[in-house]
């Protein structure tokens, strides 16, 4: 399922995206975006794993990947698209 928005975006950002679609490196505007919001995803999820792994790093008596693997088993598999 999807749903519609309408975004405002800076004219520069609006040619790129539509020299994507151009040059056939994207299907659509909304793929360009909807990829993009998708790659943003992913490095806010990375990033709470590095603050976790830090974290971890901070408590010497705990192995490293325990915390991490505490994270991810929380983490719905939805979020990782």
């Amino acid at each position: 399922m999807s749903t519609q928005i309408a975004v405002r975006l800076p004219e520069d950002l609006v040619e790129y995206i539509d020299r994507l679609v151009d040059e056939g490196r994207a299907s659509s505007r909304a793929a360009v975006v909807s990829r993009a919001l998708h790659r943003e995803l992913r490095r806010d999820i990375a990033a709470r794993d590095a603050a976790i792994l830090a974290a971890a790093a901070a408590a010497p008596d705990e192995d490293d990947l325990d915390a991490l693997a505490r994270h991810a088993a929380s983490v719905p598999m939805d979020d990782l698209d």
